[in-house]
């Protein structure tokens, strides 16, 4: 008996891994966060096979569930959305099985972060622009951010930054970006990527809250800023330069 956390992605049914899909297909027991993760995953289901949405149950109320598959024998495949690594709370689950004696395995999964960047056709490291991106969320009630991690103190690096669950604090997020970003700097705004409802808005810092209703973007809604959102900004890299030389490929000189 093993328990799989299975990375779902952002939303498409078609975005999960060829792996989490087999696991999904195989296990007795299936747990699921309705509130987050595409029904329509189910599809990949076994016939047969109990399936449980996790969105009003609680830890304990979990564990029980974890408790009953590994009296029966059963692989359960747990569901999360996006990668388990990212705001998955997959460790506090985790913990207890390691303490309960149940093995587990992490399936990654496709982040929101990374789906918003195909969908936008754009790359979150340029060189000559920056070739860092920072991953952060605004504090809410079930995990604050620490001090130390303050979005003022992370833009002070001028990176592309992402924002997740940015949605109910549009007003304070662009307030403390405009300490380090400039006016102009592009921002990016996507709600429920890769989602039939999927909505994209593009701006700036200094323009994004006079065009958009701020009520419109609560929930689901990833926020993106740096330079590399412009198109038109960047240079070309050295690892495919004509007079590049690397193991596989030997560079043409100069002249």
């Amino acid at each position: 008996m093993k328990v799989y956390f299975i990375g779902a992605g952002p939303g498409a049914v078609d975005l999960i891994t060829v792996r989490g899909a087999r696991i999904l297909a195989e296990a007795e027991m299936v747990l699921y966060a309705g509130s987050l993760v595409n029904s329509e995953m189910l599809d990949y289901c076994r016939k047969g096979a109990r399936t449980i949405n996790t969105a009003q149950l609680n830890l304990d109320e979990q564990q029980r569930l974890y408790l009953e598959a590994h009296a029966n024998n059963w692989d359960v495949a747990r569901l999360h959305s996006g990668d388990p690594a990212i705001y998955g709370a997959t460790a506090e689950q985790t913990r207890r099985l390691d303490k309960l004696g149940i093995a587990y395995e992490i399936i990654p999964g496709v982040s929101s972060f990374l789906s918003a960047a195909a969908v936008m056709n754009f790359e979150l490291t340029k060189p000559g622009i920056t070739q860092t991106v920072i991953l952060t969320r605004t504090t809410g009630r079930a995990s604050p951010v620490p001090e130390d991690e303050a979005l003022s103190l992370l833009a002070s690096h001028k990176a592309t930054l992402c924002i997740f669950l940015s949605g109910g604090n549009l007003a304070r997020v662009v307030s403390e970006l405009r300490c380090s970003y400039s006016p102009n700097t592009p921002v990016a705004l996507i709600h429920k990527v890769s989602w039939p409802q999927e909505k994209i808005y593009r701006g700036t810092l200094e323009r994004v809250l006079h065009e958009i209703n701020p009520a419109e973007w609560v929930l689901s809604t990833l926020f993106i800023i740096g330079e590399v959102l412009d198109s038109a900004k960047g240079e070309d890299s050295r690892l495919y330069h004509s007079a590049y030389s690397h193991r596989f490929r030997k560079g043409t000189p100069r002249e």
